[in-house]
């Protein structure tokens, strides 16, 4: 048993110096790591070495336990100290590979702009969250009960007809106007209301300068007792001086399925009338669809194309400019 000891032993020895060594001269983490592996690993040289502690005496079992804990004690601390080492030097060189010359020129990085559609979109909702609207939003494939029935739209509406809307294959429709958001959100929401819906709609519409298959609108909506005609008179004089200055405004007599009465808004613009918007008050049949009693609730409700008032605003002569993302006329927003 003698011999089998002092093996074990002349074995952990060399086997200490050969790891010292070994770690010693080691140039990367990669082959540390190769390293802690080889000699203390689960099936490394130490875990071989203390096999062959069942041929010894229990006696002398605690004497090489021993040896092979000091052993384990001062590879582990030789790896440790050697990882820093490396870890440290591996910084050292990472920093010096990236060091930034402050004298070099910079690279130009042109600023982005808001893109006019949406600023425009921004400057509308922020004038009517000042007169305390909440903005909402809605869905742009839509069925037709929210897009038309529930508007008041008879069976033989010509909007129906499929010249006008894009119809799918499953039968939902893409929306022609934001209006079918009003219906959502007065199911969800009890009197009073005040709402401002921004979004995207769709019609079938030859595409020239001043028209577009796909256009934005915004349209609001206020539900609540006693409102008439003229608080939305009032409320469009306010937003529409908001937007073009201290300007005449004038209502003309018009048509919508869902308002009654409803008229056309035009603005004296650069010395000639022009038309920006639509309006009137909500028809009762359209209160009678989301389970409000007209009796008691009056509304009103408004849109308008973002297009046009972009276009008004920055005297644009082509509605397609807004679609071509052409930098030369993006830049000058």
């Amino acid at each position: 048993m003698a011999t089998v000891l002092n093996e074990l032993e002349s074995q952990l020895t060399h086997l200490r110096q050969e790891a010292q060594d070994a770690i010693a001269n080691t140039t990367t983490l990669e082959q540390l790591e190769q390293l802690r592996i080889k000699y203390l690993g689960k099936k490394g040289s130490l875990s071989q070495v203390l096999g062959g502690m069942g041929k010894l005496d229990a006696s002398d079992r605690p004497r090489i336990g021993a040896l092979a804990n000091e052993v384990k004690e001062v590879l582990q601390t030789a790896l440790d100290q050697k990882r820093e080492t490396l870890q440290a030097a591996q910084i050292e060189a990472q920093l010096a590979a990236e060091k930034i010359d402050v004298t070099m020129p910079g690279v130009y990085i042109p600023q982005g702009h808001t893109h006019p559609l949406t600023s425009t979109i921004e400057r509308v909702l922020d004038i009517f969250v000042g007169l305390g609207y909440t903005v909402a939003e809605g869905p742009e494939m839509e069925t037709d009960y929210y897009n038309f029935e529930a508007l008041n739209f008879l069976e033989d509406h010509p909007a129906r007809d499929m010249q006008d809307t894009l119809y799918l294959p499953d039968g939902n429709l893409l929306r022609t106007h934001t209006s079918s958001v009003q219906i959502r959100y007065m199911e969800n929401n009890d009197p009073p209301i005040r709402v401002a819906i921004p979004g995207r709609c769709y019609r079938r519409d030859t595409v020239d300068a001043t028209h577009s298959a796909v256009f934005h609108q915004v349209e609001i909506l206020a539900v609540d007792e006693g409102l008439t005609f003229t608080d939305l008179r009032g409320t469009l004089k306010v937003f529409l001086e908001e937007i073009f200055g201290d300007i005449q405004i004038r209502l003309r007599p018009s048509f919508f399925p869902f308002t009654e009465p409803s008229a056309e808004v035009d603005v004296m613009w650069r010395g000639r009338w022009l038309e920006v918007m639509g309006c009137g008050m909500v028809d009762p049949n359209v209160l009678k669809a989301v389970g409000y009693d007209p009796e008691i609730y009056t509304g009103f409700a408004a849109g308008f194309g973002v297009e046009r008032f972009a276009m008004v605003l920055h005297q644009m002569d082509d509605i397609r400019r807004l679609y071509n993302s052409d930098l030369r006329f993006l830049r000058q927003f």
